[in-house]
């Protein structure tokens, strides 16, 4: 099937609501105050989020509360309200049309939980970091708030918790199955995605007087229907809920159709026929698939079914083109939760069109001084482009944003630099990123719509990059060089992280950042060495890696720099096996990379390296009862030692290495020889170096080799950005 994507209603194409007369707030209304200020009696939406309230566009609440405020709507935001009663959700007063529900840029459990299932000890989006600002499960609880607060009014919840909750998940931090997040929260819709589109479309059907339960036809939907519901009678189901056994195939379509017997033909005389074009053949198909909906494992079968479950997940990742994805239907105890197709991307006017409202870029004023993290990691930093087409398994960005790249116009992305240097205080000079959720994805696509609109991959450079895929950094080098001549602007790093293996594919692009874009150190993450594991992440071999260093370390030393990368791993992946860890900490000891904090691997809802960790099955390929098993690290013990091979500098973890070590029959690497890995005494002390001693043994063991602490992955995660 190959067939363009349909071209939907531009958002900003609607005729605005006629609230508009009001005109734009400096900030939106946190407060009844603040509502009579800007004569006000009601809010027509009012939004819910667990974040402070930051007027940028890096931030979900303020990006979709000034696009709602353009279409004519009076947007109010209550943020972080206090759960525990339903006083706070009524602050505002009774929205018009609906209530908004967000956890945040975050997910809820990954913002207030380490991987080891630990409490954080702060909050980056909350006021002076403070922690326990939110609830586990934001959405859930905050919608329940709201229906609370006023019954009957309609509910619609979205961002990347409920995104990445539309169905059946692993649970990570109750390690059991939920049920859909729409089931708990008794929200009537739920938005997944990048939802601008559908939030436009619904929030204008409701002002004409529509329910949001009422709605059930917008792309990039979610909701909850009776068991057996169906759009209209010509739509068809096709069974998935089992594995094993082979799938419905439909039969060809006939080229050769019979046409009408002529009125005086003689009944013995042969029969005309007529050959069905190819595109008509290709059209009837798509209008078929349009009209099918695909009905997964029900929530009581992958909640106790790995195998099952592992099925479901495959089969929602391969319908996740927005090209040719049909709909899909889970059974939830006798409701169905219906998930309609993703909704089609972005165009770049639409981007600029989002990316261009009247932000106040700034904190709200009730804040005051307060510091809020989130905002001085972000506040001099671009977000020029979405979307990810890498695929990788541990990552949650695809199955949120898409693999459709949709970037902003250059005019676009260098008018908000001006609005930096211009309207942020305290700019020096300095934009600290121009990325995304990948740095060098800018404008890259795939060479013909007609290929992407049919193509069903996980990944557009796993196993290799593909043929199809245009990789050609001209574009973003010349955002570059237009954004470094902009008057003011004194210096730009690049923040966001590197796909190397495309960045390999354009040598100029490599000597453009390396010139004039790292200050020192670069972040790029293999995640690992060894195949076992790299094949289980989606992620390209070491080979990207040399060559992409080779090039770094040339072009670095061609613009007199010293400069340095600095890579990042994952421990206790699906798939790693000990003998994976210990070659990889052979590795970096051979490369005298000495590591200060490490991510161990936190399965995040509804990523496919979630789905091996939960089954220990490989959704990669096609499931059955005897299909691939994976290897889980599970177990606290190996999970610790997965850690310690990745910090086997560090004199506290060589006492468990040992052992290790012993056990695997590499007493070979007990010594003090350069082929060895750990010593085979303990110092005096018998612990581990303090994290200043640590950072300066780093930098100086070898001068040519330095390497700079790496932070948390989770706080390396931009708001907005990949969520892992």
């Amino acid at each position: 099937m190959t067939h363009q994507l349909p071209a939907p209603k531009p958002i900003n194409g609607y005729r605005k609501y006629w609230a508009e007369r009001f005109g734009k707030a400096p900030f939106l209304p946190m407060s009844r105050q603040e509502m009579d200020e800007l004569g006000w009696d009601s809010c027509d939406i009012v939004l819910v989020s667990g974040d402070a309230y930051i007027d940028h566009p890096s931030f979900g609440i303020a990006l979709i509360g000034r696009l709602l405020e353009d279409q004519g709507f009076r947007v109010g935001v209550i943020c972080q309200p206090d759960w525990h009663s339903a006083d706070p959700f009524r602050a505002l007063g009774k929205p018009n049309l609906f209530f908004g529900v967000t956890a945040g840029n975050m997910d809820s459990m990954i913002n207030r939980y380490t991987a080891d299932r630990r409490p954080r000890s702060d909050d980056a989006y909350t006021p002076h970091g403070e922690p326990n600002r939110r609830p586990d499960r934001a959405v859930t609880v905050y919608a329940q708030r709201c229906r609370e607060a006023y019954p009957g009014i309609g509910v619609m919840i979205g961002s990347i918790e409920a995104s990445l909750r539309r169905i059946a998940h692993y649970d990570y931090w109750s390690d059991k199955v939920r049920p859909s997040v729409l089931v708990n929260s008794k929200a009537d819709i739920l938005l997944y995605g990048n939802a601008e589109r559908a939030l436009v479309e619904i929030a204008h059907r409701c002002a004409r007087g529509e329910h949001l339960s009422e709605i059930r036809d917008v792309r990039g939907t979610a909701f909850v229907v009776p068991h057996g519901w169906r759009p209209d009678d010509t739509w068809e189901e096709v069974d998935s809920t089992t594995v094993d056994v082979p799938g419905r195939i439909d039969p060809h379509l006939n080229p050769y159709a019979d046409m009408p017997e002529p009125a005086a033909a003689s009944p013995d005389a042969p029969q005309p026929i007529r050959i069905v074009p190819a595109a008509e053949r290709v059209a009837r198909r798509k209008e078929a698939r349009a009209r099918t909906v695909v009905r997964i494992p029900a929530f009581e079968a992958v909640a106790h079914d790995p195998v099952l479950y592992a099925h479901a997940s495959r089969t929602l990742h391969l319908e996740s083109n927005p090209g040719n994805a049909r709909a899909l239907v889970q059974l939830h105890g006798d409701r169905d939760v219906w998930l309609t197709p993703p909704p089609i991307p972005l165009t770049t006017p639409e981007m600029d069109y989002v990316f261009g409202m009247p932000f106040a870029r700034n904190p709200h004023p009730s804040y005051g001084d307060a510091r809020i993290p989130a905002w001085d990691m972000i506040r001099f930093s671009v977000n020029i482009m979405r979307g990810c087409f890498g695929g990788c398994t541990f990552c949650s960005i695809t199955e949120h944003e898409g693999r459709v790249i949709q970037s902003r116009s250059e005019e676009s992305i260098l008018n908000e630099i001006e609005e930096i240097r211009d309207k942020t205080a305290g700019f020096t000079g300095h934009i600290t990123d121009l990325g995304g959720p990948t740095a060098n994805m800018y404008r890259l696509a795939c060479k013909d719509p007609k290929i992407e609109s049919s193509c069903r991959r996980l990944s557009c450079v796993y196993p290799g990059i593909c043929e199809n895929l245009n990789t050609d950094h001209a574009p973003l080098i010349q955002l570059y060089r237009k954004a470094r001549a902009l008057p003011g602007v004194k210096k730009i790093s690049i923040g966001s992280g590197l796909r190397y293996d495309l960045a390999v594919r354009s040598p100029e692009y490599i000597k453009e950042l390396v010139t004039h874009h790292v200050g020192g150190y670069l972040k790029i993450a293999p995640e690992h060495t060894e195949e076992g594991p790299l094949s289980k992440m989606m992620k390209p071999g070491m080979g990207a890696y040399d060559k992409f260093k080779e090039l770094f370390e040339r072009f670095s030393r061609q613009a007199g720099k010293e400069q340095y990368l600095i890579p990042y791993f994952i421990a206790a992946h699906p798939g790693t096996e000990d003998e994976d860890m210990m070659n990889l900490a052979l590795w970096l000891k051979k490369n005298n990379f000495r590591l200060d904090q490490v991510q161990t691997f936190m399965p995040t809802p509804m990523a496919l390296a979630t789905t091996m960790w939960h089954t220990g099955r490989n959704p990669l390929k096609k499931l059955s009862r005897s299909s691939e098993k994976v290897d889980v690290v599970r177990d606290g013990y190996r999970r610790k030692l997965h850690k310690a091979f990745l910090r086997y500098h560090d004199p506290a973890n060589w006492p468990m290495l040992r052992d290790a070590l012993r056990d695997m029959g590499r007493e070979d690497l007990i010594g003090n020889g350069r082929h060895q890995l750990i010593p085979a005494f303990q110092p005096r002390d018998g612990g581990g170096q303090g994290r200043t001693q640590a950072f300066h043994s780093a930098r100086t063991a070898h001068s040519d080799k330095r390497f700079q602490d790496a932070p948390p992955r989770i706080g390396k995660k931009k708001p907005g950005g990949r969520a892992r």
